[in-house]
């Protein structure tokens, strides 16, 4: 959607650097310049940056899409047959009990993840955690 916008604007940021080219020139030989108006090279110049920054901006989240599904892809690399077709089972699929692991594996690295943030945060704020609460204690 970008490129057809980002040829047009290169295309007139080169007429108008042309344009001015000339104009400059003949004032240089001391012909008379054309009094048409010409446009601003500067401001053809910024749209063109300008877009170019919005297709960077698409090529890097387009790259972080990529990123993510790869990794989606690494942690959780098998499909979990349903249980509607049962005659259709995938070969590169995992059984249900092994696909709850993978699942209680994950959660349990959340968790230390969020323990260790937590953690780190009273540090750095200097609060001391609460006591963990023990059986029957409330949460």
């Amino acid at each position: 959607m970008l490129i057809p916008q980002l040829r047009e604007s290169l295309q007139t940021l080169m007429k108008v650097a042309a344009q001015n080219l000339i104009q400059n020139t003949n004032i240089d030989n001391g012909q008379k310049s054309s009094d048409g108006p010409i446009q601003r090279f500067d401001k053809c110049l910024e749209e063109f940056y300008a877009l170019c920054d919005q297709l960077e901006l698409c090529l890097r989240l387009a790259h972080e899409c990529l990123s993510q599904s790869c990794d989606s892809a690494k942690h959780s690399p098998t499909l979990v047959p349903t249980a509607t077709k049962p005659d259709a089972v995938q070969p590169d699929s995992l059984p249900y009990p092994q696909y709850l692991a993978v699942i209680k594996a994950q959660i349990s690295c959340a968790k230390d993840i969020h323990t260790a943030l937590l953690d780190c945060a009273n540090k750095v704020t200097g609060k001391t955690p609460a006591p963990p609460a023990g059986p029957g204690g409330t949460l």
